[in-house]
């Protein structure tokens, strides 16, 4: 089926280091290939197969239209004005809806457009910067996909455009033990589409990837390779959420000094992740202390053909990452950064060793031999958990309007780092 034939993004070299394969099931990001040292690494974890995404469930899809966890029930929003309801449906527990409900975004059939000239959530000026920051006709595509009204519960029929990009190497400043090797960046886009009467909506949006990243599997050294335990992760965070026993939030924030100093377990500054690994490991939500200040709503009436709020996303970065996630066996890292407000890490807690692993990874392909728990760091941007029912200072209510274009994005530089490096 052409929802599982893989859309393979490459720089064009003769010698590429990075592509990645993008699935218009869930628009999934099935692989991403680099490669270091006349060596060939995938360092996202998943199924061999695509057609297996149906049944691996999260693993590097989309996730909305609302991610993470919301109270199930009927729910009243207001923003400018504008009110509505929704209704969140059970899915993980009699009071979680998880990542949009039953079938979420990861269950759609992505469209990729034929030419990203067809986009209409880009501007004229969008398109002409990533054609010459993106090169040749196979580093970018667009992909659509339209959610219904009530589609899971949620208000009003949304749009949505999401730009996937590589980015040769040289966008960005190493350290001298560095070597850039390109880039991946995410630009999600939605828009309520207008009803027939005119009257205006609010519906909630809060879209991620819910991507999970293993550096040394491809390796294939055993067990220690299938683990992130030994990564490091340095991360500029400020508060972790409270969670209650369901996992719902309760809408309060801890400083990550606080936390840290009560468990040892959330400053994660170039901390080696097995370290004081709390639990059965890490599923914490957490609050950024400055991610990047791109807008996270375009006003309909100031989105015109020249303007360009992809430019400085694509561009050279001159500011430090938010998150690095690194390992010294392999000497790769990845440094994101991002406009959202905070992130989910996950470890992989519940991952099923009788489930499916890649081959590169050492696996079959096949069911019966998956991955360990602790086997992938799962880095999920998105806005606070539940933040329209508890918005934060630093973000936005996750409410989106039928007045404005939804505007986030996430951005992965891939560099190779020499092994022994202080900030491998």
């Amino acid at each position: 089926m052409t929802e599982f034939k893989p859309v393979l993004l490459a720089l064009p070299s003769l010698t590429p280091s990075l592509a990645v394969e993008v699935l218009p099931h869930g628009m999934t990001i099935h692989r991403i290939f680099v490669q270091a040292d006349g060596k060939t690494h995938d360092i996202v974890i998943g199924p061999e197969a695509p057609e297996d995404h149906t049944v691996v469930k999260y693993t590097n899809t989309i996730i909305g239209r609302y991610a993470n966890r919301v109270p199930v029930g009927t729910h009243t929003i207001e923003k400018d004005g504008i009110i509505s309801q929704f209704t969140a449906i059970t899915n993980e527990s009699p009071q979680v809806s998880l990542h949009g409900g039953p079938k979420g975004f990861d269950f759609g059939i992505w469209e990729q457009l034929s030419s990203l000239s067809d986009a209409t959530l880009f501007t004229a000026a969008e398109i002409q910067t990533i054609s010459s920051k993106s090169p040749g006709d196979s580093s970018a595509a667009i992909f659509r996909l339209v959610s219904e009204d009530g589609d899971q519960g949620y208000t009003g029929t949304l749009l949505m455009e999401v730009l996937v990009a590589l980015l040769p190497p040289g966008e960005k400043k190493t350290a001298s033990a560095e070597r850039d090797l390109g880039s991946i960046v995410i630009v999600y886009r939605a828009k309520l589409q207008d009803v027939p009467d005119g009257k205006k909506q609010v519906t909630p949006i809060n879209l991620t990837q819910h991507w999970g990243f293993n550096l040394d599997a491809s390796l294939q050294d055993g067990t220690e390779t299938l683990s992130v335990l030994n990564h490091k992760v340095d991360m500029k965070a400020s508060h972790v959420a409270e969670l209650l026993p369901n996992f719902l939030p309760s809408g309060k924030y801890d400083s990550v000094v606080e936390a840290d100093n009560a468990s040892g377990a959330h400053l994660h500054l170039n901390k080696r992740i097995g370290d004081q690994f709390p639990g059965i490991g890490y599923d914490h939500y957490y609050l950024l202390s400055q991610p990047d200040d791109a807008p996270h709503r375009i006003a309909l009436s100031k989105f015109v053909s020249d303007l360009d709020e992809v430019k400085n996303i694509l561009g050279e970065r001159h500011r430090e990452p938010v998150v690095q996630l690194s390992s010294e066996k392999s000497g790769l890292a990845v440094e994101f950064d991002t406009n959202q407000a905070g992130l989910m890490f996950y470890t992989n807690n519940h991952a099923n060793t009788k489930g499916y692993r890649k081959k590169i990874h050492g696996g079959s392909g096949v069911k019966g031999d998956g991955y360990i728990p602790g086997s992938a760091a799962f880095i999920e941007f998105h806005e606070p958990l539940s933040a329209f029912l508890y918005p934060t200072s630093n973000s936005t209510d996750t409410l989106l309007t039928s007045d404005e274009i939804y505007n986030n994005f996430v951005r992965a530089d891939v560099v190779l780092r020499q092994v022994g490096h202080p900030g491998a």
